[in-house]
């Protein structure tokens, strides 16, 4: 057996540089877009680089975050096109990568309008340098600054006395357009946004429309605080990645986003109670609040309904489905079934094959109406040879007949639904799938009952003894999307585990290999050709009873990876039937309600939502023995 060691954590290094954040567009006409975006994916996921780049006929739209060296790789390809030499940049710099993932993105417009008339490659107002507006504000020139952008933008700042266009989206812009005060067709105005791309076409449109001195702010907001600071501007700027906001110096600030209704918030918004990150803000609580609540209302009496009694508690026949795996073709079968399943004794296997409820499946067929008939006939049918040889792939069918299912704790919480995704806690004891004695009593049977006829998919899983977070896509194509997070590790899952014992270091890693299969009794264990697998350990609180308290992030997603690594430690999980103190194992990990619980909850789960791309965290509540 491998002996596991702990090791502490060590500081990672970080490089002093900065990650460099540039914004750029250009009107342009492209052609051969999908092998520009073929060109384009290729080169960022090379360069590592984060952001979004938008193609189309119209020209290049992108923000793009990363090293400098690979910014400038970027910039450089980019500009060997001679459609494309002219380029010019808007740059700042954060401490962090602000964007989630790398989007290059084929679209109609680069700037949403909606008006093909407008085209900034035939028709453009003047440009006006953001030295000479604020030279112009010295002098106190008489002029309108008209604020393109949209209102939630404008919440965060603008300049002083402007006047917002007053709309949620800029393709509301010429209906807001058409709404200003005749009076003003006849004054000097000058059009800002973020970065200048909105400009391009909001400044033209108004000159169509009869207004006869319009200007646009070349590189907007950006470049003016650039070139000028923060002069006659108040607060600071909205932008669209997670820094969220800038300030005159460029630098990020401390204001946050709704992530449910994108709104900016303060500081103050986010002193409120109504502030909760993930779920709702001042802006949007009662809303939020009231649909979530009522829709979670159903949902819970709905899982009510579906465990009132539980399901197994009802006497009923059950097949179980026996797949042959490879491994096993050409054995007998009850050397097959004993091996493959050596909770159940051999002679009991025997018994159960000389009683017919062993009984094989045609090739290809649907089992349920064999199944009923077979219940009706009593299994009037002649029982199988122990002795006969089984082929992989074939499959048997294991009858239990009036089967009553263990008790589980069915008390299953929804935190969090949209659409695309459901977000449960888990209870424990509770089976994740059917398994031993457990079918209609398991989480994937309850919610099949509930969500009908739509079927959840889990895309993890949590032992039946563990409590906490489970993600479920609902449909395949969003489980295309969910899976590969967890595959590529780029779920971040935080436990809470009471352990028996007191760790030596404050943090420290366990990375023992772990056996790619079981040994008898359907356990795992350490060893030294097996997986790789890694842990990290954080105590949280060393009890007077001798237990501690202690976070865990599993890097790695092996099966039973926490227990094993924290029993391989000296330190088993308390509650643990398999792994025991003094390295000792056990026989029997059959869910039991009546049992002491096992002390491993799934705390929080952090990934990237499907649809927006947002990275959204969800927490359970603590059970009762971690609430000290």
């Amino acid at each position: 057996m491998t002996t596991a060691t702990a090791s502490p954590v060590s500081s990672e290094s970080t490089s002093d540089a900065p990650t460099v954040n540039v914004a750029a567009y250009l009107f342009v006409t492209l052609a051969d877009l999908p092998r520009r975006r073929e060109e384009l994916q290729e080169l960022t996921q090379r360069l590592d680089l984060k952001g979004t780049i938008l193609l189309s006929e119209e020209g290049i739209n992108l923000f793009i975050a990363g090293t400098r060296d690979a910014v400038d790789e970027l910039l450089s390809f980019l500009r060997s096109d001679p459609l494309l030499a002219r380029l010019t940049v808007k740059e700042s710099f954060s401490d962090r990568q602000p964007f989630s993932r790398m989007l290059v993105k084929l679209k109609k417009e680069i700037i949403a309008f909606g008006i093909d008339e407008i085209d900034p490659r035939k028709v453009t107002a003047p440009y006006l340098p953001a030295r000479q507006l604020k030279q112009w504000l010295d002098e106190g020139r008489p002029l309108t600054l008209l604020d393109t952008r949209n209102d939630y933008e404008v919440k965060v700042g603008t300049f002083r006395n402007s006047l917002p266009i007053g709309v949620d989206s800029f393709r509301d812009f010429p209906a807001a357009v058409r709404a200003l005060p005749e009076e003003l067709k006849d004054q000097p105005i000058v059009t800002f946004c973020t970065g200048g791309i909105r400009c391009e076409k909001a400044a033209p449109f108004m000159l169509s429309e009869g207004f006869r001195e319009v200007y646009q702010l070349d590189g907007g907001i950006l470049k003016y605080f650039e070139e000028c600071g923060g002069d006659y501007y108040d607060g600071d700027c909205f932008v669209f990645d997670q820094r969220v906001a800038l300030d005159p110096q460029l630098r990020e600030t401390a204001v946050e986003q709704c992530f449910a209704c994108l709104a900016p918030l303060t500081v103050d918004d986010q002193q409120s109670p109504q502030y909760v990150p993930g779920e709702s803000c001042p802006h949007c609580y009662r809303e939020v609040d009231e649909q979530q609540a009522t829709l979670l209302a159903l949902r819970h009496e709905q899982l009510r309904q579906a465990t009132t009694p539980l399901p197994g508690s009802v006497p009923y026949d059950n097949f179980r489905p026996i797949n042959v795996p490879e491994r096993f073709a050409g054995a007998t079968l009850i050397d097959f079934l004993t091996d493959r399943f050596p909770n159940t004794s051999r002679d009991e296997w025997l018994d159960l094959i000389v009683a017919g409820r062993v009984v094989a499946r045609a090739a290809g067929g649907r089992p349920a109406a064999r199944r009923r008939q077979r219940a009706q006939q009593n299994l009037a049918t002649e029982p199988l040879d122990p002795n006969r040889i089984v082929r992989e792939g074939e499959r048997f069918d294991h009858l239990t007949s009036a089967n009553v299912e263990p008790d589980v704790n069915a008390d299953i919480r929804i935190l969090y639904e949209d659409d695309s995704i459901v977000v449960v806690n888990k209870p424990a004891p509770l089976p994740m799938h059917a398994c031993g004695r457990f079918n209609r009593n398991s989480l994937q049977s309850i919610l099949d009952t509930v969500y009908a006829p739509q079927r959840l998919r889990a895309a993890h899983r949590l032992d039946a003894a563990t409590s906490g977070v489970v993600l479920h896509s609902r449909s395949r194509s969003v489980a295309r999307q969910v899976q590969p997070q967890f595959e590529q590790r780029r779920v971040v899952k935080i436990y809470i585990a009471r352990v028996a014992g007191h760790p030596d270091e404050d943090e420290f890693v366990c990375d023992a290999p772990i056996a790619a299969s079981t040994q008898p009794g359907g356990l795992r264990n350490t060893d030294q050709n097996g997986l790789h697998a890694e842990t990290r350990f954080r105590v949280l609180q060393r009890c007077d009873d001798g237990s501690s308290l202690v976070e865990v992030r599993p890097i790695t997603g092996r099966t039973n990876q926490i227990r094993i690594h924290l029993w391989s430690l000296g330190l088993p999980v308390c509650g643990d039937s398999y792994y025991l103190p003094d390295r000792a194992l056990g026989t029997n990990d059959t869910p039991d309600v009546d049992a002491k619980p096992l002390c491993l909850h799934a705390r929080s789960l952090t990934f990237e939502h499907s649809d927006t791309g947002e990275t959204l965290t969800f927490e359970a509540p603590l059970p009762e023995w971690a609430r000290d």
